[in-house]
Protein backbone atom coordinates (compact mmCIF):
# COMPACT_ATOMS: atom_id res chain seq x y z
CA UNK A 1 0.00 0.00 0.00
CA UNK A 2 2.81 2.43 0.87
CA UNK A 3 4.57 1.80 -2.48
CA UNK A 4 1.37 2.51 -4.41
CA UNK A 5 0.87 5.77 -2.52
CA UNK A 6 4.43 6.86 -3.17
CA UNK A 7 3.98 6.45 -6.94
CA UNK A 8 0.76 8.47 -6.92
CA UNK A 9 2.22 11.45 -5.04
CA UNK A 10 4.81 12.43 -7.72
CA UNK A 11 2.11 12.25 -10.40
CA UNK A 12 -0.14 14.52 -8.35
CA UNK A 13 2.80 16.85 -7.74
CA UNK A 14 3.52 17.21 -11.47
CA UNK A 15 -0.17 17.68 -12.26
CA UNK A 16 -0.40 20.44 -9.68
CA UNK A 17 2.74 22.11 -11.05
CA UNK A 18 1.41 22.05 -14.61
CA UNK A 19 -1.89 23.58 -13.47
CA UNK A 20 -0.04 26.32 -11.54
CA UNK A 21 2.19 27.12 -14.52
CA UNK A 22 -0.80 27.26 -16.85
CA UNK A 23 -2.68 29.50 -14.42
CA UNK A 24 0.30 31.85 -14.09
CA UNK A 25 0.61 32.03 -17.88
CA UNK A 26 -3.08 32.86 -18.26
CA UNK A 27 -2.86 35.54 -15.59
CA UNK A 28 0.13 37.16 -17.32
CA UNK A 29 -1.59 37.04 -20.73
CA UNK A 30 -4.79 38.46 -19.26
CA UNK A 31 -2.84 41.32 -17.65
CA UNK A 32 -1.04 42.04 -20.93
CA UNK A 33 -4.33 41.96 -22.77
CA UNK A 34 -6.32 44.09 -20.34
CA UNK A 35 -3.94 46.31 -18.39
CA UNK A 36 -0.55 46.97 -19.98
CA UNK A 37 2.02 45.46 -22.32
CA UNK A 38 5.74 46.12 -22.87
CA UNK A 39 7.16 47.09 -26.25
CA UNK A 40 10.60 47.84 -27.69
CA UNK A 41 11.49 50.78 -29.95
CA UNK A 42 13.53 49.56 -32.96
CA UNK A 43 13.63 52.77 -35.06
CA UNK A 44 14.22 56.49 -34.73
CA UNK A 45 10.86 57.68 -36.11
CA UNK A 46 9.75 59.04 -32.72
CA UNK A 47 13.00 60.79 -31.76
CA UNK A 48 13.59 62.76 -29.62
CA UNK A 49 10.61 61.59 -27.53
CA UNK A 50 11.47 57.91 -27.92
CA UNK A 51 14.96 56.61 -28.68
CA UNK A 52 16.06 53.42 -30.37
CA UNK A 53 16.48 50.91 -27.56
CA UNK A 54 13.73 52.28 -25.31
CA UNK A 55 11.48 49.73 -23.59
CA UNK A 56 7.94 51.06 -23.23
CA UNK A 57 4.81 50.22 -21.30
CA UNK A 58 1.52 50.82 -23.13
CA UNK A 59 -1.68 51.01 -21.09
CA UNK A 60 -4.52 49.08 -22.73
CA UNK A 61 -7.59 50.45 -20.93
CA UNK A 62 -7.64 54.16 -22.03
CA UNK A 63 -9.04 53.38 -25.50
CA UNK A 64 -10.97 50.20 -24.78
CA UNK A 65 -10.39 46.75 -26.26
CA UNK A 66 -10.51 45.04 -29.63
CA UNK A 67 -8.76 42.17 -31.40
CA UNK A 68 -5.74 44.49 -31.59
CA UNK A 69 -5.45 44.29 -27.78
CA UNK A 70 -4.62 40.59 -27.80
CA UNK A 71 -0.90 40.21 -26.98
CA UNK A 72 -0.07 37.81 -29.81
CA UNK A 73 2.20 38.43 -32.78
CA UNK A 74 -0.43 37.35 -35.30
CA UNK A 75 -2.62 39.07 -37.86
CA UNK A 76 -6.21 39.16 -36.62
CA UNK A 77 -9.44 40.26 -38.33
CA UNK A 78 -10.84 43.69 -37.51
CA UNK A 79 -13.39 43.98 -34.71
CA UNK A 80 -15.25 46.77 -32.97
CA UNK A 81 -14.04 48.17 -29.64
CA UNK A 82 -15.41 47.40 -26.20
CA UNK A 83 -15.42 50.43 -23.85
CA UNK A 84 -13.95 52.38 -26.77
CA UNK A 85 -12.66 55.94 -26.38
CA UNK A 86 -10.72 58.24 -28.67
CA UNK A 87 -7.18 59.35 -27.84
CA UNK A 88 -6.42 62.98 -27.08
CA UNK A 89 -4.37 65.00 -29.53
CA UNK A 90 -0.78 64.52 -28.51
CA UNK A 91 -1.13 60.99 -27.13
CA UNK A 92 1.67 58.61 -28.10
CA UNK A 93 -0.04 55.40 -29.17
CA UNK A 94 0.91 51.83 -30.00
CA UNK A 95 -1.11 50.27 -32.81
CA UNK A 96 -1.19 47.41 -35.28
CA UNK A 97 0.05 48.53 -38.68
CA UNK A 98 -2.80 48.40 -41.22
CA UNK A 99 -0.50 46.79 -43.78
CA UNK A 100 0.28 43.80 -41.53
CA UNK A 101 -1.51 43.54 -38.20
CA UNK A 102 1.18 41.29 -36.77
CA UNK A 103 3.44 44.39 -36.70
CA UNK A 104 3.13 46.90 -33.86
CA UNK A 105 4.11 50.54 -34.47
CA UNK A 106 4.23 53.67 -32.33
CA UNK A 107 3.36 57.26 -33.37
CA UNK A 108 1.77 60.42 -31.99
CA UNK A 109 -1.89 61.31 -32.59
CA UNK A 110 -2.20 64.76 -34.17
CA UNK A 111 -5.58 64.53 -35.92
CA UNK A 112 -8.96 63.29 -34.69
CA UNK A 113 -12.09 62.42 -36.70
CA UNK A 114 -13.35 65.49 -38.56
CA UNK A 115 -10.02 67.36 -38.38
CA UNK A 116 -8.41 68.89 -41.46
CA UNK A 117 -4.68 68.01 -41.37
CA UNK A 118 -2.01 69.33 -43.72
CA UNK A 119 1.72 69.98 -43.89
CA UNK A 120 2.81 73.30 -45.40
CA UNK A 121 6.52 74.01 -45.83
CA UNK A 122 7.35 71.61 -43.01
CA UNK A 123 4.82 73.00 -40.55
CA UNK A 124 1.73 71.16 -39.33
CA UNK A 125 -1.66 72.80 -39.91
CA UNK A 126 -4.84 71.59 -38.20
CA UNK A 127 -8.27 72.91 -39.12
CA UNK A 128 -6.82 75.77 -41.13
CA UNK A 129 -4.48 76.99 -38.37
CA UNK A 130 -0.72 76.51 -38.10
CA UNK A 131 0.14 74.74 -34.86
CA UNK A 132 2.45 76.52 -32.44
CA UNK A 133 6.14 76.00 -33.20
CA UNK A 134 9.23 77.44 -31.52
CA UNK A 135 12.94 76.86 -32.01
CA UNK A 136 14.59 74.70 -29.34
CA UNK A 137 18.16 74.51 -30.56
CA UNK A 138 19.97 71.47 -31.93
CA UNK A 139 19.48 67.87 -30.80
CA UNK A 140 21.15 64.57 -31.60
CA UNK A 141 19.39 62.02 -33.78
CA UNK A 142 20.55 58.40 -34.06
CA UNK A 143 20.31 55.65 -36.64
CA UNK A 144 19.85 51.90 -36.05
CA UNK A 145 23.62 51.45 -35.68
CA UNK A 146 23.86 54.04 -32.92
CA UNK A 147 25.59 56.69 -35.06
CA UNK A 148 24.58 60.22 -34.13
CA UNK A 149 24.08 63.34 -36.20
CA UNK A 150 22.70 66.84 -35.50
CA UNK A 151 18.98 67.60 -35.90
CA UNK A 152 17.10 70.87 -35.61
CA UNK A 153 14.82 70.67 -32.57
CA UNK A 154 11.48 72.44 -32.16
CA UNK A 155 8.69 72.47 -29.60
CA UNK A 156 5.29 71.95 -31.22
CA UNK A 157 2.02 72.94 -29.50
CA UNK A 158 -1.12 71.16 -30.69
CA UNK A 159 -4.65 72.56 -30.36
CA UNK A 160 -5.60 72.09 -26.72
CA UNK A 161 -2.14 73.07 -25.49
CA UNK A 162 -0.19 69.80 -25.68
CA UNK A 163 3.56 70.51 -26.07
CA UNK A 164 6.10 68.02 -27.40
CA UNK A 165 9.50 68.17 -29.06
CA UNK A 166 10.12 67.26 -32.69
CA UNK A 167 13.18 66.87 -34.93
CA UNK A 168 13.66 68.27 -38.44
CA UNK A 169 16.58 66.69 -40.27
CA UNK A 170 16.18 68.60 -43.55
CA UNK A 171 15.07 72.09 -44.52
CA UNK A 172 12.99 70.70 -47.38
CA UNK A 173 11.83 67.22 -46.47
CA UNK A 174 9.96 64.92 -48.85
CA UNK A 175 6.83 65.09 -46.66
CA UNK A 176 6.93 68.81 -45.86
CA UNK A 177 4.00 69.60 -48.16
CA UNK A 178 0.89 67.41 -48.25
CA UNK A 179 -2.73 67.80 -49.38
CA UNK A 180 -5.41 68.89 -46.92
CA UNK A 181 -6.84 65.64 -45.52
CA UNK A 182 -10.11 65.34 -43.62
CA UNK A 183 -9.84 62.56 -41.03
CA UNK A 184 -12.87 60.29 -41.46
CA UNK A 185 -14.98 58.87 -38.64
CA UNK A 186 -13.30 55.97 -36.88
CA UNK A 187 -9.80 57.01 -37.95
CA UNK A 188 -6.82 59.01 -36.67
CA UNK A 189 -3.98 60.99 -38.22
CA UNK A 190 -0.69 59.95 -36.61
CA UNK A 191 2.84 61.27 -37.11
CA UNK A 192 6.35 60.54 -35.90
CA UNK A 193 8.14 63.23 -33.92
CA UNK A 194 11.18 62.75 -36.17
CA UNK A 195 9.38 64.42 -39.06
CA UNK A 196 11.84 63.59 -41.84
CA UNK A 197 12.28 59.97 -40.74
CA UNK A 198 8.75 58.68 -40.25
CA UNK A 199 6.42 56.73 -42.56
CA UNK A 200 3.19 57.83 -40.91
CA UNK A 201 -0.28 59.07 -41.93
CA UNK A 202 1.35 61.29 -44.57
CA UNK A 203 2.30 58.10 -46.42
CA UNK A 204 -0.30 55.59 -47.72
CA UNK A 205 -0.15 51.97 -46.56
CA UNK A 206 0.67 50.81 -50.10
CA UNK A 207 3.85 52.93 -49.96
CA UNK A 208 4.87 51.57 -46.54
CA UNK A 209 3.22 54.19 -44.37
CA UNK A 210 0.30 54.17 -41.95
CA UNK A 211 -2.28 56.09 -43.95
CA UNK A 212 -5.31 57.10 -41.94
CA UNK A 213 -5.20 54.82 -38.90
CA UNK A 214 -8.38 52.90 -37.99
CA UNK A 215 -9.22 53.40 -34.32
CA UNK A 216 -9.82 49.65 -34.05
CA UNK A 217 -6.08 49.08 -34.65
CA UNK A 218 -5.13 50.83 -31.40
CA UNK A 219 -3.31 48.69 -28.85
CA UNK A 220 -2.78 51.26 -26.11
CA UNK A 221 -1.33 54.55 -24.89
CA UNK A 222 2.38 54.86 -24.17
CA UNK A 223 2.71 56.19 -20.64
CA UNK A 224 6.26 55.38 -19.58
CA UNK A 225 9.74 54.27 -20.55
CA UNK A 226 10.78 51.50 -18.19
CA UNK A 227 14.31 50.99 -19.47
CA UNK A 228 16.66 51.95 -22.29
CA UNK A 229 19.84 50.64 -23.90
CA UNK A 230 22.09 52.56 -26.28
CA UNK A 231 22.37 50.43 -29.43
CA UNK A 232 25.83 51.87 -30.06
CA UNK A 233 27.01 49.64 -27.20
CA UNK A 234 26.67 46.59 -29.46
CA UNK A 235 29.87 47.70 -31.19
CA UNK A 236 31.80 47.46 -27.91
CA UNK A 237 33.17 44.25 -26.35
CA UNK A 238 30.39 42.14 -24.82
CA UNK A 239 31.70 42.73 -21.29
CA UNK A 240 31.13 46.46 -21.82
CA UNK A 241 27.51 46.20 -23.00
CA UNK A 242 26.12 47.16 -19.59
CA UNK A 243 27.66 50.59 -20.09
CA UNK A 244 24.98 51.13 -22.74
CA UNK A 245 22.18 51.21 -20.17
CA UNK A 246 20.60 54.67 -20.13
CA UNK A 247 19.49 54.70 -16.50
CA UNK A 248 18.32 58.31 -16.64
CA UNK A 249 15.55 57.25 -19.06
CA UNK A 250 14.31 54.39 -16.90
CA UNK A 251 10.87 54.86 -15.35
CA UNK A 252 10.26 58.23 -16.99
CA UNK A 253 6.90 59.48 -18.29
CA UNK A 254 6.20 59.92 -22.00
CA UNK A 255 4.60 63.21 -23.05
Amino acid sequence: MSEANSSVKPARHWSKSIVEIAAAFLIVMAAKGAIAEPFYVPSGSMEPTLLIGDALVASKYPYGYSAASIPLNVSLPATGRLFGALPDRGDVVVFRWPGDKSQVWVKRVVGLPGDHVQMRHGRLWINGQAVGLRDDGIGRAEDEEGSGFPAARYVETLPGGHDHTIFKLRTHGALDDTPDVVVPEGHLFVMGDNRDNSADSRVPVAAGGVGLLPVDNLVGRVDAIVGSWDVAAKHRPIWDWLSGLRLARSFTAVH
